[in-house]
C-alpha cells in the first residue's frame, strides 16, 4: 500500500468520525451516562429487578459506545503521527507496521459505524416476518417461497434461531402465506430494512414458452415484544381455533394436529401459529404474536405516522416495490431506496444480504439525521 492511499484513507476516516461524533450524539451520552451511574448507586436501585435490569444494560450500551469511538479517536491520533514520521524518515519497517495498523484500523471503525446503525427502541429484539405472494398465482407464490428460503438462509449465516410459525401451502407450488421467527441480538434492527414489497423478473419455470415473468411478494417485519410488558387483552374478544398443520416446511416446521389460530374480534388481527408440538405451546406462542401486534397498534395509534414502526404498507404491485431482483436478460439485484446494487442475484437469494441491508440501513440514518 502506497503513503498517499494511506493518507487519503486517513481523511476520510477523519471526516467520518465527526460525523459519527456527532450522529451518536457523544457529548450528550456521556452527560447520560453519569447521571444513570448515580441512579445505580441509589440505595433501592436493585428493589425492581426488571427495570434495573435493564437500566443497566442500557448503561452497558451506552459505555462501549463511547468507549470504543475515544479508542478510535485515539487510534487515529496515533496514525496520523506514525504517517508523519514515515513520510519524513521513509522508514520501510514502519511503513509495514503503519499499514498493518491502518487496515485493522479501518476495520474496526467501519464494525463501529455499523453499531450506531442500531439506536431505535426495538432493534435489539427478535424479529417476526410474514411473506405473502401478490397476483400472479403460482409464479407469486413460488417468488415468495423463494424470498422465504433467502431469509431462512440469511438467519442462518447470522446464527440465529429460525423458525418457521405459521406456513401455508400454495395451490401448485410454493406458498400463500409464512410466518417466520428470527431470535438473535439485532435480528428486527437488521430484518426490519426488508419491509415492502420485493420484484422478480425471470423467466418462468413454469411456462411452457419460456416467457419472461414478473412477480412480487410483500415482506412485513415486526420486533418481538418483551413478555414484562403490559398489553390487556379480553379473553371474551378472542376466536380461537385450532387446524391442522400443513405445507412444506421443511426442516423448520413441525406437522403437527394442533395448530392454532387467534382472533382478536375489536380489531381483526389474526395470528397463527404451528411450530410447537402441542397445542397448549402454539396456543402460548400465538398469544405472544397477538400481544406483540396488538402493542404496534397501540403504539402506532400515537405515532405522527404509521412508518414510525410498523412502516407504510405498499400495494403489492407494480411501481411500489422496494427492491428488484432481475434474472433475465440481464442479472441484477437494486435495492430501490439505497440504490446499492448486486451483479451476484445468486449470492443474494442464498442469504448473502449484509451489504444490501447495511447500505439501506446507512441511508435511512442519515435520511433520519438530516431530517
Amino acid at each position: 500500500m502506497e503513503l498517499y492511499e494511506i493518507k487519503s484513507g486517513l481523511e476520510k476516516a477523519r471526516l467520518l468520525l465527526d460525523e459519527l461524533f456527532i450522529s451518536a450524539n457523544i457529548d450528550v451520552l456521556n452527560r447520560e451516562i453519569e447521571g444513570l451511574t448515580v441512579k445505580t448507586e441509589e440505595p433501592d436501585f436493585w428493589n425492581n429487578h426488571s427495570r434495573a435490569a435493564k437500566i443497566y444494560n442500557q448503561l452497558t450500551d451506552m459505555k462501549k459506545i463511547t468507549t470504543d469511538y475515544k479508542s478510535l479517536k485515539n487510534s487515529y491520533d496515533e496514525l496520523e503521527e506514525v504517517y508523519i514520521y514515515v513520510k519524513e524518515t521513509e522508514d520501510k519497517e514502519f511503513q509495514q507496521t503503519l499499514e498493518e495498523d491502518y487496515l485493522i484500523f479501518i476495520k474496526a471503525l467501519s464494525e463501529f459505524e455499523k453499531t450506531l446503525l442500531f439506536d431505535e427502541e426495538y432493534d435489539h429484539n427478535n424479529a417476526l416476518l410474514d411473506i405473502h405472494p401478490g397476483a400472479g398465482g403460482t409464479e407469486s407464490q413460488d417468488w415468495a417461497s423463494m424470498l422465504m428460503r433467502m431469509y431462512i438462509r440469511y438467519g442462518e449465516k447470522k446464527n440465529w434461531k429460525v423458525e418457521v410459525v405459521d406456513y401455508l401451502d400454495g395451490e401448485e407450488a410454493g406458498l400463500k402465506s409464512v410466518t417466520l421467527r428470527f431470535t438473535g441480538y439485532n435480528a428486527y434492527g437488521l430484518l426490519k430494512s426488508e419491509k415492502g414489497v420485493h420484484r422478480l423478473v425471470r423467466i418462468s419455470p413454469f411456462d411452457s414458452s419460456k416467457r419472461r415473468h414478473t412477480s412480487f411478494a410483500s415482506v412485513d417485519v415486526m420486533p418481538e415484544i418483551d413478555d414484562d410488558l403490559e398489553v390487556r387483552i379480553d379473553p371474551n374478544e378472542l376466536r380461537i381455533d385450532t387446524f391442522r398443520a400443513s405445507g412444506a416446511g421443511g426442516q423448520h416446521i413441525n406437522k403437527t394436529d394442533s395448530a392454532v389460530r387467534i382472533t382478536h374480534l375489536p380489531t381483526n388481527t389474526v395470528v397463527s401459529c404451528q411450530s410447537q408440538r402441542s397445542q397448549i405451546q402454539n396456543k402460548e406462542e400465538a398469544m405472544r404474536m397477538l400481544k406483540s401486534r396488538l402493542y404496534l397498534q397501540m403504539v402506532q395509534e400515537h405515532a405522527q405516522t404509521l412508518s414510525d414502526i410498523q412502516g407504510e404498507k405498499k400495494a403489492i404491485e407494480w411501481g411500489s416495490q422496494i427492491r428488484s431482483y432481475v434474472l433475465h436478460p440481464y442479472s441484477l439485484v437494486k435495492d430501490n431506496r439505497s440504490n446499492y446494487e448486486s451483479s451476484q442475484p445468486k449470492d443474494i437469494l442464498d442469504g448473502d444480504l449484509d451489504d444490501m441491508i447495511y447500505a439501506y440501513l446507512k441511508s435511512y440514518v442519515k435520511e433520519k439525521n438530516d431530517a
